[in-house]
C-alpha cells in the first residue's frame, strides 16, 4: 500500500532510565542529534568505564557498575542489559542424494534463461564456516569473526550448513547445489563456545556487514518473544537499531522465526526476535507435504513467509565430519563418509528466503528492501488445506505467513510493475529512527509530497521530523492507494 504526505512531523520522546542491580555490561540508545562524543564522555565520567560507540548505529556499549544510574545524562533513549540469542535448528541424519526442497521452492526452473547475474554480498551472521570445502571455494568474500576465534572455522557446523544452502557451488561435479549461484559470502562469526550469540557481538556483526556491502543479511537464531510475559520476553532496542540501520542501508533482513526453544510450548504462538522486528523478513519451516512441523513458531503478525525447514540437506565442516564418525555427540543419530548432514529447523528455511532474496537483486540490483521483500511475499503459494497444510487457514496465516517460496513467480513478477520502493525507512520511531525531511534551510520547499509506504503486517509505522521557524503555519494531508484502509496521522512537538 502506498501513501501520500505534505508533512508529517515527530521528534524524540524521553525514557526513564534505571540504573542496573548488579555489576552489567549494557547497551545505551543515544537521541537523534545528540553529541555521541559528549554523551560517551559523560557515561564515562560516571561509570569509571570507557564505553564502546557503535556508530553509525545511535547506541554504545559500556559495562556499568552495581549501584550506578545513568539517569539525568542528557542525549540518552534507553539503558538495556545486554542479552544473547541462540541458532534455530535441530539436527538430525546424514545427507541423502537428492535436495527435494529446490524443485518446490522453484529454484531451478529459471536457471537456463536468467541472464549474466550481478554478484550480490550475502551476510552469513553465524557460527562461521569451514573455508576448506571444495564447495566453499572462491565463494567467501570476506569473513570476521565478533566473539574471538577465527570465522573461517566452524565447530559447530551450523554457519557451514545455511552457507552452503545459500552459496555452494553450482555445476562443479561435487556435492549439493547452492541456491543463489550469484552469492558472494560476508561471514560474520558470533556463536560462543557455549553457543550463545551475545546481542552486542550480532550488532557488531550487522554493522560490519553494512559497512562491506552486503544487500542480504542472514540471521537464522533468535530468543523468545513473550508478548505476555515481560519477565521472559527478551526485546533488544540494540538489536531493533542495528536492523534499522541495515534495512536503511538497502539491505534485505532474514530471520527464522524460531523452533520453540525456551517457550512455555511447542510449537510457540510467537516468531522469536529478531524475526519479530519490523522489516525483517520472518521464515517458518514447511515439510514435503505443505504441512508446518510442530517446531515451527506461529505468528500472526510476524510469520511472513514459509520455506522448506525438514530434511535439508546441506555441507558440514570438514573437520567435524572426520573427528566424528558418530554423531551422536554432535545431535546426529548417524554420520555418513561424506562432508554434508541432514538437518530440520526454520534456520535452513531462513537460509533458502535469503538466496532467494540475492537472486532477485542480482537481477534488479537497485531493488529496495521492501520491494524484495513485496515481491517473495505477494508471489508464495498460499499454504491451505487444498496444497497439503491442513490447519492452515486460506490467505495469510499464523502458521505460513503469506505462503511458500516460489523463485520462478517471484523472477516472473521482475517483469511485472515493481511495488513501490520507500526510502525514508526505516523509519518506525521518533527519536534515532525518525527521518528528517526538511531543516532551516529547505523552509521554503514544504509544499512538496512525500510517497511512502506502510504495511499492516510489518511496518505500521512512520515517521518524520521537520524544522520550523517559530509561528509558521503547517497544513497536512494524507491519503491512501487504499480507500478501505484507515490512515492516521499524529503530529507532535518536541520536549
Amino acid at each position: 500500500m502506498s501513501r501520500t504526505l505534505v508533512l508529517v512531523a515527530a521528534l524524540g520522546t524521553w525514557l526513564g532510565l534505571a540504573g542496573a542491580a548488579d555489576a552489567a555490561r549494557v547497551a545505551v540508545g543515544l537521541e537523534r542529534g545528540s553529541n555521541a562524543s559528549a554523551v560517551a564522555a559523560a557515561v564515562e565520567r560516571r561509570t569509571g568505564t570507557r564505553p564502546e560507540l557503535l556508530k553509525p548505529i545511535p547506541a554504545l556499549v559500556v559495562d556499568l557498575p552495581a549501584g550506578v544510574t545513568l539517569r539525568g545524562i542528557r542525549g540518552i533513549r534507553y539503558v538495556e542489559p545486554l542479552i544473547s540469542r541462540h541458532l534455530s535448528f535441530t539436527p538430525s541424519d546424514p545427507l541423502v542424494s537428492r535436495q527435494w526442497y529446490l524443485t518446490r521452492s522453484r529454484f531451478y526452473e529459471p536457471w537456463l534463461t536468467l541472464p549474466a547475474l550481478e554478484q550480490i554480498p550475502v551476510a552469513v551472521i553465524d557460527s562461521g564456516v569451514d573455508e576448506t570445502h571444495p564447495e566453499l571455494a572462491g565463494r567467501i568474500l570476506d569473513a570476521k569473526s565478533f566473539v574471538g576465534g577465527s570465522p573461517r572455522a566452524d565447530s559447530l557446523g551450523h554457519g557451514t550448513f545455511v552457507a552452503g544452502l545459500i552459496a555452494a557451488g553450482v555445476g562443479n561435479g561435487i556435492g549439493i547445489a547452492g541456491l543463489a549461484p550469484s552469492a558472494e559470502l560476508l561471514v560474520a562469526k558470533v556463536v560462543t563456545k557455549s553457543r550463545a550469540i551475545p546481542v552486542e557481538a550480532e550488532a557488531k556483526a550487522i554493522r560490519w556487514a553494512v559497512e562491506h556491502g552486503a544487500r542480504v543479511i542472514n540471521m537464522s537464531f533468535g530468543a523468545v518473544r513473550d508478548p505476555l510475559d515481560p519477565d521472559r520476553d527478551s526485546f533488544s532496542r540494540l538489536e531493533a537499531d542495528a536492523v534499522a540501520y541495515a534495512v536503511s542501508n538497502g539491505v534485505v533482513v532474514v530471520a527464522a522465526v524460531g523452533n520453540g526453544d525456551q517457550a512455555p510450548s511447542s510449537p510457540w504462538q510467537y516468531a522469536s526476535y529478531p524475526a519479530a522486528l519490523p522489516h525483517v523478513l520472518g521464515v517458518s519451516a514447511m515439510g514435503g507435504t505443505g504441512a508446518i512441523p510442530k517446531f515451527s513458531n506461529r505468528d500472526r503478525i510476524y510469520n511472513d513467509i514459509a520455506a522448506p525447514g525438514e530434511e535439508i540437506f546441506s555441507i558440514y565442516p570438514r573437520p567435524l565430519t572426520a573427528r566424528f564418525p558418530v554423531c551422536s555427540e554432535q545431535g546426529y543419530s548417524s554420520c555418513g563418509p561424506s562432508e554434508t548432514r541432514q538437518a530440520e529447523g526454520t534456520s535452513f528455511a531462513a537460509g533458502q528466503v535469503s538466496a532467494a532474496a540475492a537472486v532477485l537483486l542480482s537481477i534488479r540490483p537497485r531493488l529496495r528492501p521492501e520491494q524484495v521483500t513485496a515481491i517473495l511475499q505477494s508471489t508464495a503459494v498460499d499454504l491451505d488445506p487444498t496444497t497439503g497444510c491442513a490447519v492452515c487457514a486460506v490467505g495469510r496465516d499464523e502458521l505460513s505467513g503469506w505462503g511458500r517460496l516460489d523463485v520462478a513467480a517471484a523472477l516472473a513478477a521482475l517483469e511485472e510493475p515493481l511495488p513501490i520502493g520507500d526510502r525514508y525507512e526505516a523509519n518506525d520511531d521518533a527519536g534515532a529512527r525518525a527521518y528528517r525531511l526538511f531543516g532551516s534551510d529547505r523552509l521554503d520547499r514544504l509544499d512538496r509530497i512525500l510517497n511512502a509506504t506502510v504495511d499492516f503486517w510489518d511496518d505500521q509505522d512512520d515517521v518524520y521530523a521537520v524544522k520550523l521557524k517559530k509561528g509558521q503555519r503547517v497544513y497536512i494531508g494524507l491519503t491512501g492507494a487504499d480507500p478501505t484502509v484507515d490512515l492516521s496521522l499524529a503530529l507532535w512537538l518536541p520536549r
